[in-house]
């Protein structure tokens, strides 16, 4: 008969013993479980896989700029890049063929080759000549070329390959093997370059996010919202949702597959991390069932926000944006939930030059949510978190 008891502790932030004990195995270090998206969490998940080789990244599929925008126009697909980037993070550097894999991935194809120039490119990665594939040892060579041939007999004939990611033709190609199923795929990839972690879309499927501004202007696609390929916001965010149709007039709750919930429950730490606020993190939010789960877990939830300028935070205040992760959070419940079961503490920077005031914090404490201030940015990483220490942080939580 197996017994289950709630226990309070005393933690010590941060732990040496339990920060030494994940370091020398990191095979059975915690469950971390990061709501995320984007480029922003790519230098802490580099470090992570030292601590624990058992996070879990859930990752946003609606990005609509750059190569994913072609990909996702042309086949109906959630976005790969992000997910692609955060396996190669993870990925254990030191397995052999690695190097090549992650230079392949990383690699983007010309933007100023003539179109026939682009498609003998890629008929020469899929019948192996090619140098960087052939750099690539098998079995990895024979899948990445086995995927490629898959992208290029479904692409269209018109298809634009101009500064096309590789990693994602890949992946793309992996998608249609697997029947337009995105979870074996990833786990394929993850255990050829022995990722250490787990990485998985929040949802498989072509979404698109819709903002509206306070102003009434509206934004459909994320792009439009990041502030890296246009213009930043002149107005602050008042709502986000998902769409089925990329004009945006067709508003969607998607539910949460079981499979994604049971990570969610059986974590032993929920981070909602630093990065882009709504289309990294809040567009996690939108899927319903996501705070079901994340109030089921028995596990401490911890809020990172950033420590410099996110233009997607327009207007908005350390108390605003905790806020706004509520808001959503409950949005996503089928049923009400104590707020406490959503969101417990906010992580931030002590330092004298912190980004966040004694007013600011102070607001964020009446909310009935616990503010640590520890020392988070080093010498070395000034003006930004440092990675080591937010982990280190997060191990002595979990």
């Amino acid at each position: 008969m197996v017994n289950k008891i709630a226990l309070t502790r005393t933690v010590t932030l941060p732990d040496p013993v339990r920060t030494a004990m994940c370091r020398r195995s990191p095979d059975l270090g915690p469950r971390i479980l990061f709501f995320s998206g984007g480029s922003a969490l790519r230098r802490l998940s580099q470090k992570l896989v030292d601590y624990t080789h058992n996070s879990i990244h859930l990752i946003t599929p609606f990005d609509s700029g750059g190569s994913s925008a072609v990909l996702r126009k042309a086949f109906r697909m959630p976005a790969v890049g992000d997910i692609r980037n955060r396996i190669m993070a993870l990925a254990d550097r030191s397995v052999k063929g690695n190097p090549e894999i992650f230079e392949l991935f990383a690699h983007r194809l010309s933007k100023t080759d003539p179109i026939d120039a682009l498609r003998a490119r890629l008929e020469a990665m899929v019948m192996g000549t090619d140098p960087m594939i052939r750099a690539v040892p098998d079995p990895m060579r024979k899948i990445i070329r086995s995927h490629l041939g898959f992208f290029k007999d479904r692409s269209p004939k018109d298809f634009d390959l101009r500064g096309a990611s590789v990693g994602n033709l890949i992946l793309t190609g992996g998608y249609f093997n697997y029947k337009r199923q995105i979870d074996p795929v990833i786990y394929l990839f993850s255990r050829l370059v022995e990722a250490r972690g787990v990485v998985r879309p929040i949802i498989n499927a072509d979404l698109h996010l819709v903002t509206e501004l306070k102003d009434g202007t509206r934004l459909v696609g994320q792009h439009l919202l990041t502030g890296k390929e246009v213009p930043p916001i002149a107005s602050p965010v008042r709502e986000v949702h998902l769409a089925d149709d990329p004009a945006g007039f067709i508003p969607v709750e998607p539910r949460l597959k079981e499979k994604v919930a049971r990570r969610i429950k059986n974590a032993d730490l929920i981070c909602y991390p630093m990065g882009s606020f709504y289309s990294s993190l809040v567009a996690n939010l939108l899927v319903k069932g996501v705070g079901d789960a994340v109030a089921v877990a028995d596990c401490p939830r911890v809020y990172i926000p950033n420590q410099g300028h996110d233009p997607e935070e327009y207007g908005m205040d350390l108390a605003d944006r905790v806020e706004t992760l509520f808001r959503y959070l409950e949005k996503s419940c089928t049923a009400p939930v104590e707020r406490s079961r959503l969101l417990q503490f906010v992580l931030v920077d002590s330092s004298p030059d912190a980004a966040f005031g004694a007013t600011e914090i102070s607001r964020v404490r009446r909310m009935g949510v616990k503010v640590i201030e520890a020392e988070l940015v080093s010498e070395k990483s000034r003006p930004y978190l440092d990675p080591r220490r937010v982990i280190e942080h997060l191990v002595a939580l979990s």
